[in-house]
């Protein structure tokens, strides 16, 4: 067989490689970007989907509009309204026709990527980055440039020097709690972001998996909410939203605010891919959404989260001291750490990996997550699904496989 040629610019992801290794017995695994499943409302969700299948359930069992079910699209529009930081005085609100469903964030990635990005397209990314991001746009030709990131998000100064000098089609951020390095980009570079974008006519993708697992405060506005303070940043705005990570990932339900020529486009597309997200799982979602249950689940899951990062940051300082550098996270689901090398300790993570996986330990090395010039001291690793002892005892046997 003949195959396309823009396969030549992909490969398949180190993480879902990484899970082969995974089935050893005994095996504590850091390696995943799964939310916890023992935290989902499974009997919320049940409730709702009894609700959806035994009241007029033909309408969701036809097909349906490409846009995305109506009573989903009102229920998004009502939680951007009231999500996290986006509810301050800086709120920019969405109308549902704002916005579409996807099949998770995921798919509004392809999405942006199918509708903006032509062969040899520049498009900027943070440096790490999440790495479906820079295969889905690899695969439509794009040219990626990896701005640098600190605690505080990526840095703005830098940032622009890399859109003067390559004039990039779009910028993809991950503002808040990212993957894979846990940071938050800071109220005063949000700002600049969005001048920035206005500055150069740049449109910017900011992809918001992450913002309602804060810890202990809400995050800083998200980029669509600030867009209000920055004149002509709406129109240059794309934001990805989903329901994956606080409500479900088995429902595949995302969504995509963006401006009306970009939602039409992508619309046009999505009809091409997929016809449309399935209503059932639009219409459990909408459903669940009325029931009031989403906030006492998330105050759940922020606790818990909040417990395990607290005991991961207590056991890696412990356990490998200077061995590593990281900064904890204030929310989300990952730590990102660095080997120095210190002591003759290792400072390659994938030969650290190697190690660490026969102690029966797992994580991911950061490399992949890098659009070039990588750097291989740097590895991600996920509290998310492992509990406080599972996280002792794995961050132990990392330090014996030092």
């Amino acid at each position: 067989m003949q195959f396309a040629d823009r396969l030549n610019n992909v490969e398949t992801s180190a993480i879902r490689e990484l899970f082969k290794l995974l089935g050893k017995p005994g095996i504590i695994s850091f390696a995943g970007g799964f939310p916890d499943p023992a935290l989902f409302d499974a009997e919320g969700i049940r409730q709702s989907a009894d609700h959806v299948l035994s009241h007029n359930p033909g309408p969701v069992l036809q097909y349906g509009a490409t846009e995305g079910y109506g009573p989903l699209r009102e229920q998004i529009s009502l939680f951007m309204a009231a999500k996290g930081g986006a509810g301050s005085a800086s709120n920019a609100s969405v109308a549902p026709e704002g916005l579409i469903v996807t099949t998770g964030s995921q798919q509004a990635l392809d999405l942006i990527g199918k509708t903006m990005i032509n062969p040899g397209d520049k498009v900027i990314v943070e440096a790490p980055t999440f790495l479906a991001t820079i295969q889905c746009f690899r695969l439509y030709g794009a040219h990626i440039i990896g701005a640098p990131v600190d605690a505080d998000g990526v840095d703005t100064d830098k940032l622009e020097a890399l859109i003067v000098e390559h004039k990039p089609k779009l910028i993809y951020l991950i503002p808040t709690f990212s993957n894979p390095s846990g940071a938050t980009l800071s109220l005063a570079r949000r700002k600049r972001v969005l001048e920035l974008a206005v500055k150069y006519n740049t449109t910017v993708v900011e992809d918001d998996p992450y913002g309602e697992l804060y810890f202990d405060k809400a995050p800083p506005p998200s980029l669509l909410s600030l867009s209000a303070q920055v004149a002509g940043s709406r129109d240059l705005l794309a934001h990805c939203g989903s329901f994956s990570k606080i409500m479900s990932p088995g429902l595949r339900v995302g969504w995509m605010i963006a401006p009306p020529a970009l939602l039409a486009n992508a619309t046009m597309c999505k009809q091409f891919s997929d016809a449309h997200t399935s209503n059932v799982t639009q219409a459990i979602a909408a459903h669940y959404l009325t029931l009031n249950r989403l906030d006492a689940t998330l105050a759940t899951v922020r606790t818990t989260y909040a417990n395990r990062a607290k005991v991961m940051a207590a056991s890696l300082h412990r356990e490998l001291g200077s061995a590593i550098s990281f900064n904890a996270p204030q929310g989300g689901m990952f730590f990102w750490a660095k080997l120095t090398g210190e002591g003759g300790n290792p400072n390659n993570a994938t030969d650290f990996a190697k190690r660490a996986i026969d102690k029966l330990v797992a994580f991911v090395p950061g490399a992949p997550f890098y659009a070039h010039d990588a750097d291989v001291a740097t590895f991600r690793l996920s509290f998310a699904t492992v509990d406080v002892k599972k996280i002792e005892e794995g961050i132990g046997r990392l330090g014996e496989a030092l």
